[in-house]
Order: C-alpha cells, then sequence, then structure tokens
C-alpha cells in the first residue's frame, strides 16, 4: 500500500478511489490551498434552490438580531438555529420583467446565481451570464477532483418554451459556465456515487461494476485491504473517524441498492433498467444531500448547486397531505387554505435543509466540524409565488464559513440590495477574484457582527 500523505490520499481498488476526509494522520498540511484554514481544512460553498416562492407571512421572523423566534416555516432548523443566518431584503432586479413581458419562473432561475437578465427566447439563442458558482469553480476548481457538482431531483429539459416564450434551458438551470452554457445537473444518486467513488479510467470501472453487481460486494470490498492498512497507521482518534466515514459510505450504498430494488419491483417487461431514483421525493433529497456531504467530506468538490425541484414545478406532495400541484397552489390568490398547503411545501424543503446541515455539523473537521468550513445558501428567486415579486427574497445562510459568518441571527436589510452582493462577500472568504458579478454594487455588509 502507497497512502500518500497529502489532502487528496485515497484508497484504491479495482476502478475505484475512495478519496478519505481530513485526518490529522495524514499530516495533509503539506498540500493546503489558499482557502484552507488554519487546521488545513478546506472552505467549501454550497446554494440550495427551491422553486414557486414561500409563504413569507410563516417564513420571516418578527424580530431582529439574535434571539428571535423561528415562523412555522423555519422551525425544522430549531437544532441548528446558531448555524444559521436569515436574510432578508435581498433582491433580484434582473428575475423582474425590465420590459420582457411575462416568464417570471423562467427568470427567477436564471438570475438565482447569475444575476443577469435572461434574453427572452426558446430557442437555441439563449443567454444569462455566468453564475456565482461557476466563477469560483474556474479559479479554484483545478484544486480538486471535481471543479463543481450540479445536483437536482428533476432532469428538467434543455430545449422547448417553458415559460412565456422562455427556453426550458433557464427555469432547469441555476449553473451557468457561461452566458449561453448552463451546467446539466446529476438526478440519479447512483451516478453520482459511482462518479464521486471511481478512479476515472472507464475500462476499469466498468469491470468494477459488474464484478460488484455479479457477486453482490461492496465498493468498500475493493479497498478492504489498503483500508486495513491504513488503519493501523492512524492515531486512535482518526481510526475511530475512518471507521465511521466507511460506515457511512457502506450505509449510502445499502440505500441507494434498496431504492433500485424498489424501482425494479415496478419494472415492466421492455422497458430500460430503472435507475437509483428513489420512488418517494424525501428519500431522493436526502441520498443527494448525503452525495454532497460525501463530496465536501472528501474535498471532492468544493463547489455545488442543488435544485430541489426545477422553477415552476408542479410536483405534488401526497406524503405530507398536500395532493395538488406546488406550482398551482403558489398562485393562491389570497386563498387561506391554499396558504396553509404552500406552507407545508415550504416547511418539508426546510426540513430537508435541516437534514442537511446536520450531517455537515455531525462530521469533526479540523477544530471545528465540516459545517463550520461552509457556506450554504438556501432560497428561492420569487419572493411570494402569486405576486411573483423578486424582492425580500427569501434566503437562508448556513455554515460559519470558517470564523468569518456570525450566524444564529435574522438580518434585515435595505429594500432593494442585491443578492450578488452577497456572492462577492462568499468569492472573498474563497479567494476568488471578482469585481463584479451580475447587478451586484458592492460588498454584503452585516454578515459579522
Amino acid at each position: 500500500m502507497n497512502i500518500s500523505m497529502s489532502r487528496r490520499a485515497a484508497l484504491r481498488g479495482l476502478g475505484i478511489s475512495l478519496t478519505l476526509p481530513f485526518m490529522d494522520s495524514l499530516q495533509r498540511v503539506s498540500a493546503i490551498a489558499s482557502t484552507g484554514g488554519a487546521s488545513g481544512a478546506p472552505l467549501r460553498m454550497a446554494f440550495l434552490f427551491v422553486p414557486n416562492g414561500a409563504h413569507m407571512q410563516d417564513w420571516t421572523p418578527a424580530t431582529d438580531g439574535f434571539g428571535f423566534q423561528l415562523p412555522y416555516i423555519l422551525q425544522p432548523l430549531d437544532s441548528v438555529r446558531d448555524e444559521v443566518l436569515v436574510m432578508t431584503g435581498l433582491t433580484h432586479d434582473k428575475g423582474r420583467a425590465n420590459g420582457d413581458g411575462p416568464g417570471d419562473h423562467a427568470r427567477s432561475a436564471s438570475c438565482f446565481l447569475t444575476g443577469s437578465q435572461a434574453r427572452k427566447t426558446s430557442g437555441e439563442n439563449i443567454r444569462a451570464g455566468i453564475s456565482v458558482d461557476q466563477l469560483a469553480a474556474q479559479q479554484i476548481g483545478h484544486q480538486t477532483r471535481f471543479a463543481s457538482l450540479e445536483l437536482g431531483c428533476e432532469r428538467g429539459r434543455s430545449a422547448g418554451n417553458c415559460d412565456s416564450g422562455y427556453s426550458c434551458a433557464y427555469s432547469s438551470s441555476v449553473s451557468w459556465g457561461g452566458e449561453s452554457t448552463p451546467m446539466g445537473k446529476e438526478v440519479d444518486p447512483r451516478l453520482v456515487f459511482e462518479r464521486l467513488f471511481s478512479n476515472g479510467k472507464s475500462s476499469e470501472v466498468s469491470v468494477s461494476q459488474a464484478r460488484r453487481e455479479t457477486l453482490n460486494k461492496s465498493i468498500l470490498d475493493f479497498v478492504a485491504e489498503d483500508a486495513n492498512q491504513l488503519h493501523r497507521r492512524l492515531a486512535r482518534a482518526d481510526q475511530r473517524k475512518l471507521d465511521e466515514y466507511l460506515n457511512g459510505v457502506r450505509e449510502i450504498e445499502l440505500r441507494i441498492e434498496r431504492s433500485e430494488a424498489e424501482s425494479i419491483g415496478n419494472y415492466r417487461v421492455n422497458y430500460k433498467r430503472p435507475s437509483g431514483i428513489p420512488s418517494k421525493y424525501e428519500d431522493h433529497l436526502r441520498l443527494l444531500c448525503d452525495m454532497l456531504v460525501l463530496a465536501f467530506q472528501t474535498d471532492s468538490t468544493r463547489i455545488s448547486t442543488f435544485m430541489l425541484a426545477d422553477e415552476g414545478s408542479n410536483r405534488s406532495y401526497r406524503d405530507i397531505g398536500v395532493p395538488d400541484g406546488h406550482h398551482d397552489l403558489s398562485h393562491h390568490g389570497g386563498d387561506p387554505k391554499k396558504h396553509a398547503k404552500i406552507r407545508e411545501i415550504n416547511r418539508f424543503h426546510v426540513t430537508q435543509l435541516a437534514y442537511l446541515l446536520k450531517r455537515l455539523r455531525s462530521i469533526p473537521e479540523g477544530d471545528g466540524t465540516l459545517l463550520d468550513n461552509c457556506m450554504i445558501v438556501y432560497g428561492a428567486g420569487i419572493s411570494d409565488g402569486n405576486r411573483h415579486n423578486k424582492e425580500n427574497l427569501p434566503i437562508l445562510l448556513a455554515g460559519r464559513g470558517q470564523g468569518t459568518i456570525d450566524t444564529g441571527r435574522h438580518v434585515r436589510y435595505e429594500e432593494e440590495t442585491p443578492m450578488c452582493n452577497l456572492f462577492l462577500s462568499m468569492l472573498d472568504r474563497l479567494h476568488v477574484s471578482a469585481d463584479f458579478i451580475g447587478d451586484s454594487t458592492g460588498r454584503l455588509p452585516g454578515l459579522t457582527v
């Protein structure tokens, strides 16, 4: 065995490269990148997008600063409330029509991370702007196996008219590698899992997958010898960390296998083999959350986007007692019954965010936790779904950004403060150079007290 004493130490087997999490015993400080903190842990950022706005009356805290009461929609965050910054007043002006007429849903997604006005077209001549995640990926993406990771629960469409003359690419993409390059997102947890732990050699990967399927083996079986040798070299605390990590990988692998078994149970003759996408939406969301956590934990990437659903999604939420379509409900017209259903959908989405944050917080890293070394933005590009307004967006920022963000507060910004100012402040913390992004006017104050 030849475990490299660097930040990219990995266990290797046929077609597999199982990157290890941060461990003191591996003396990974030798390859600390410029974005690493004093402990050697890197800083990461992710953006989680939800569609159709929010019921703002049950989203916005009544008081500012520390000690605010969590409104109904945000109550699932109670156990991680000290890790979250609630931000009121941020605006995306370029999500407004600005003379282009209807198409608020398409614009709200396309400008969510770009801050740019989308060209109104349903043809191939789409244009938005580079998104904050891809701007970062261009400058620091070379430091990890993957420059960025794009996830989603709905495949969406890359062509056609999805919203009043706007291409479907706008509604199904928040990550843009350039003005006309929406980044494709992966929706199948199995494919993300295999990608994270493959060695990049296609011939070996295909053989490994075939052997594992035939022999009913785990990826851990293919790296067991390396793992055992490494275990003996680690300090006791890191031995425990390695065991927890490997157990976590196997638990996720089993959950993916169970979801595939459920799909195969509904399989019909002459259909293609089902993917590993769970039939239950919450299971799908949580497996993708786990993929994001694994990607950050192993430093496979430091940049990710995750669309919990495409903009304008009319998904039904029967599992929480809301059989109506989400988009239909968002056009509530002031109906209290629709309000009640919308807030349940909003709360369900926040519950998945809470799951992600608790997972990140449960993983020790350096002198703190993985969440301490993250900046996680969660929110929508629309405020009230009925009005389609783009001011006072529902936005949360979680993670302490390696001590550069004071969380546990509700911060109210001046009306019409560009959300892109937040992006500039995040890029500064990653040591990514940018004079502006979208319609930014400067850095965002108030992230510390």
